[in-house]
């Protein structure tokens, strides 16, 4: 007898034609087999393309290697010169900048001629078409004489030149900016007269000139004299000094750009422990003076207790680096008549801090005048020519260290009888 299956394992029966559970099972195995096949079609399709990329790739780099040069300009026949501004992440961005300028012929040119040499973003005077390869080595100069728009400002440089006891001149700030938009574009020489930085500096408003909140009062009351932006272009080396700027852009952009790098020092969030509280200009007007009077860092957190020391006894500071500060000829022995001059710096004639800083302020300085050693020093002289320096909270004591620096020849000027 049947009760409609033939076996255990016999599909049963289906009534109107409809499709058995083994023709079901087919059609889904040939499913199956159908997506596996696409799958591996697809995979495939993937490996090929891979691999012709990496063909693709190798042909192309084998023929770079092996002598196919990219479109390039001939040596002898340079164009004009012309500044170009160097900007972005990698050697083709770099290129693609000299492109844009008409100093190479190609992005590919210009790469195959760096390799692995490091390149500067930065303002550079080159020619127009020119090799890639002499761009390249205008470019990586050791001497840097084909850089414009840089300035490099050292701890305690000021805005305007001094002359030393030696008859040496030191370029001021202003002077070294002027030199670093010195430059020629398409045959035209060009540079911005020192003079022009002076009378900006002296009569632009403070925030044309970028000049930071911090710094908004002395400025504003000094309008007139261009000394009042002193101490707020700090010292590192700028490279982006636009030579075809103005004279109110370029110092915008120092100030705006130091501003935020005394304030990454700790400027606005330092507290000093000191009867003789100072704000954040007042910090940097006496981290200016201990830049300028000894030359030891070891030495700047003591010269910072004792210029806070002198403030909070109402005690006048009487630092030589604040009366050479505006002498024609700068001398470690300040003499009499100097000492009388009545002038915003002179510590001698006045009592506080003088009214800007006297030069540009290190991290170190900075640091040290955040952080005063704790002392009750009143008094310091330098002693040898090797920067040794010698404090002391007791006059008596302080006459004895000097009369040690007169010994010693480094100071001639107070100095008792042999």
């Amino acid at each position: 007898m049947s009760d409609g299956w033939h076996s255990d394992r016999a599909e049963p029966m289906t009534v109107g034609g409809g499709s058995t559970r083994l023709e079901r099972r087919r059609a889904a195995r040939q499913a199956q087999i159908k997506r596996r096949r696409r799958v591996a079609l697809a995979a495939i399709l993937v490996i090929f393309l891979l691999i012709v990329g990496t063909i693709v790739w190798t042909m192309r780099h084998t023929l770079m290697g092996s002598g196919a040069s990219p479109e390039d300009y001939a040596s002898g026949s340079p164009g004009p010169a012309v500044v170009v501004h160097i900007t972005g992440t990698n050697n083709s961005d770099f290129a693609q900048n000299l492109v844009d300028a008409g100093v190479v012929k190609s992005v590919a040119a210009f790469n195959q001629a760096a390799g692995d040499k490091p390149i500067s973003a930065g303002y550079y005077e080159l020619r127009k078409a020119i090799p890639a390869a002499e761009a390249v080595d205008m470019i990586t100069d050791p001497a840097r004489s084909h850089r414009v728009g840089m300035v490099n400002v050292s701890a305690g440089a000021q805005l305007d030149d001094k002359r030393g006891k030696d008859n040496k001149v030191a370029r001021g700030i202003l002077s070294q900016i002027s030199a670093a938009t010195a430059h020629t574009s398409n045959g035209v020489k060009t540079q911005i007269p020192a003079a022009d930085f002076v009378r900006v500096a002296a009569t632009a408003s403070p925030s044309d000139l970028g000049v930071p909140q911090w710094a908004l009062a002395t400025v504003n009351r000094m309008k007139g004299d261009h000394r009042r932006i002193e101490g707020l272009i700090a010292p590192g080396v700028w490279e982006e000094v636009d030579p075809s700027g103005t004279p109110v852009s370029i110092l915008k952009s120092l100030i705006t750009a130091s501003a935020k790098q005394y304030e990454a020092q700790g400027l606005l969030s330092a507290s000093r422990s000191s009867a003789a509280k100072l704000d954040p200009y007042e910090v940097l007007v006496s981290a200016s003076i201990v830049e300028r009077e000894v030359n030891q860092p070891a030495d700047y957190p003591k010269v910072a207790r004792v210029i806070l020391n002198r403030l909070a006894k109402n005690q006048k500071l009487e630092m030589d680096s604040t009366v050479n500060y505006t002498e024609a000829v700068t001398s470690i022995d300040v003499r009499g008549e100097q000492l009388l001059k009545k002038t915003e710096w002179n510590t001698y004639a006045k009592t506080g801090l003088p009214a800007t800083p006297i030069g540009a302020v290190g991290t170190s300085a900075l640091v040290a005048t955040e952080n005063p050693a704790p002392g009750p020093w009143l008094y310091f002289v330098t002693v040898d020519a090797q920067g040794t320096t010698q404090f002391t909270d007791d006059f008596a004591q302080h006459e004895r260290n000097r009369q040690t620096a007169c010994d010693n020849k480094f100071l001639t000027v107070g100095c008792a009888p042999k």
